[in-house]
């Protein structure tokens, strides 16, 4: 099987914001987001593979038998967008979702464009509650 990209590595948090975010704006709001996670978890941030921000980690196992690690919750400062990584998923958090503001999400991402887009207030419970569903799933956490 292919090696996973997506992998703790040693780039400083700092250091990628400052070199691989070109744009003030979101490089502020990138900061907001680490504050937040980090108090949500009383984790630091570690950069995993080459753009994403993450805290703690989890190890999954699929039916195919790939497997590998992942942050517990994370994020990508990508150009178009911010990338959340709520590995919970969000078919639970539907009425939370109504009143978040401008969003889109996928399977486990919620792509926001700016945090002025959104309730600070929601986007704090929806990474709260899925940072502790992760924690109290089946998974192999490995913090």
């Amino acid at each position: 099987m292919p090696e996973n990209k997506t992998k703790p590595t040693e780039i400083s948090v700092a250091d990628f914001l400052n070199t691989f975010v070109e744009d003030d704006k979101k490089r502020e709001d990138s900061k907001v987001l680490i504050a937040m996670m980090e108090e949500v978890t009383g984790l630091p941030p570690k950069m995993w593979g080459p753009s994403i921000i993450g805290f703690g980690q989890y190890h999954y196992k699929y039916a195919s038998g790939h497997e590998g690690n992942a942050p517990l919750i994370g994020f990508s400062p990508r150009k178009a967008n911010f990338s959340l990584y709520l590995y919970s998923g969000f078919a639970q958090y539907h009425e939370l979702l109504t009143k978040l503001g401008k969003h889109k999400t996928a399977k486990a991402c919620l792509y926001i464009n700016k945090l002025a887009d959104v309730d600070h207030t929601v986007l704090r419970e929806l990474i709260t509650k899925s940072y502790h569903e992760m924690l109290n799933s089946d998974h192999g956490i490995v913090c």
